[in-house]
């Protein structure tokens, strides 16, 4: 079943009709290397070109008979044929077909994940430059720690989805190898040339040794590797969901006309697709542990790792796909409230300013312990009864000792913080 969720370009790459063409050109091909070494006659394979095609029904009504699913594509095949069919699948195991058909989709796959994944970056740049110095609290634990902007918030993930394409880019090339090298990956029935002139044409690489299978590893990397984006993805939204709440609200993603939040409760306006793509990572991550699952196989091939793929490779790849889009489309649509921001900012009075004063102090001579003994103490202070950290300072003789009331009132400045801005942003590339 075609999840609710699949866009269409994904679909077709997995669609029961892509998967019999990819198995049809492998077949056709390997026929045209067998040609070129003299063993299929010219006219037989022109024969075979000319007529070779299938009818999905008939397909699957072979299949209910056999129980095998590439000979029933191979008997169906050949009963449009007709004799030249002897030469189709000749020297071949199914996996020959099944496995380098599968890296020809999981090539196709990857191109469109790339394409999202692009879209995404650009996305995250636009925002990170438009709001670069959109001043906010950072915070640790959940607590307000130091002053930052939204900007260095989005440049990060950008810089994130940056890494993520340079994964995707290499768990692409990782599974574009094909093998066309028998029952257990010895050529016993076929030369190297056949492989080799088969996989060159589908833009592949031979495998350099197989057994009956590519072995199962290549695999599990490409699907940790969409784990891992999923897991990104996460982390972006569960950011959102939190600067969404109630007592922040600094963001919120789109919530468009005629939007419902709540059966009960008309004011709602909740996070929902920034949750579903949290939940939706964590099946994806489900993905990855069956992926890890499959590299262990009897001998040279049990085909435990079938049934798994047929669920996994599809979906994995449509569910990222979908991912991709849905937080883009968060993004393009993300309201930003600076004003809440900057309250947010000063909400703990001054509190976010603690460091600067206890470097001013350490600046001075004392030493770090009696600098954080002296910082601390109003801090906790401020902490209690809600006054400005700054006043309380400034009325601390012992303070004032090392500090003079215009050296304070530097500590508390914002534009220290970001200094470095520019330089952080030239750095990531924005």
């Amino acid at each position: 079943m075609i999840p609710r969720y699949a866009l269409p370009r994904m679909v077709s790459v997995w669609d029961p009709q892509s998967r019999y063409a990819a198995w049809l050109r492998i077949e056709l091909l390997a026929c045209e290397a067998w040609a070129e070494l003299g063993v299929v006659p010219r006219e037989a394979l022109a024969v075979i070109r000319e007529r070779a095609g299938y009818d999905i029904n008939r397909i699957q009504e072979i299949e209910r008979e056999v129980r095998h699913d590439v000979i029933a594509f191979v008997s169906a095949v050949a009963e449009r044929v007709g004799p030249e069919a002897r030469y189709l699948h000749f020297g071949l195991t199914s996996y020959d077909v099944v496995d380098t058909a599968l890296a020809v989709q999981l090539q196709q796959a990857a191109g469109i994940l790339l394409e999202d994944l692009e879209a995404l970056s650009q996305t995250l740049a636009d925002l990170a430059r438009c709001h670069k110095r959109t001043m906010m609290i950072g915070r640790t634990h959940g607590i307000h720690a130091e002053p930052t902007t939204f900007g260095l918030k989005l440049a990060l993930w950008y810089c994130e989805v940056a890494r993520d394409l340079d994964r995707l880019r290499r768990a692409r090339e990782t599974v574009a190898y094909g093998k066309l090298s028998g029952a257990v990956g010895t050529f016993a029935h076929l030369p190297l040339f056949v492989e080799q002139y088969v996989c060159a044409r589908l833009g592949l690489k031979p495998a350099p040794i197989s057994s009956q299978i590519l072995s199962r590893d290549r695999h599990a990397e490409f699907v940790l590797t969409l784990a891992l984006i999923g897991t990104s993805l996460d982390k972006f939204a569960t950011e959102i969901r939190h600067l969404q709440r109630t007592e922040v609200r600094e963001v919120e993603e789109p919530f468009v006309e005629g939007q419902k939040g709540s059966s009960a409760m008309p004011h709602k306006r909740n996070p929902v697709a920034c949750e579903q793509v949290s939940g939706l990572a964590r099946l994806l991550r489900s993905y990855a542990q069956s992926s890890l699952e499959n590299v262990p196989l009897w001998h040279e091939r049990d085909i435990s790792h079938s049934s798994v793929e047929r669920v996994i490779l599809p979906d994995a790849t449509i569910l990222l796909d979908y991912l991709l889009v849905r937080f883009r489309e968060v993004l393009e649509g993300l309201r930003v409230y600076p004003d809440r921001m900057q309250r947010n900012l000063e909400l703990t009075g001054g509190l976010v300013f603690s460091e600067a004063v206890l470097l001013a102090l350490v600046g001075k001579g004392l030493s770090r312990e009696e600098a954080y003994r002296l910082v601390q103490r109003h801090a906790m202070k401020a902490w209690e009864s809600g006054e400005p950290f700054k006043l309380l300072l400034l009325a601390d003789p012992e303070i004032c000792r090392h500090l003079s009331p215009g050296e304070v009132e530097s500590c508390f400045d914002l534009g220290y913080h970001f200094r470095h801005l520019d330089d952080i942003f030239a750095r990531v590339g924005l």
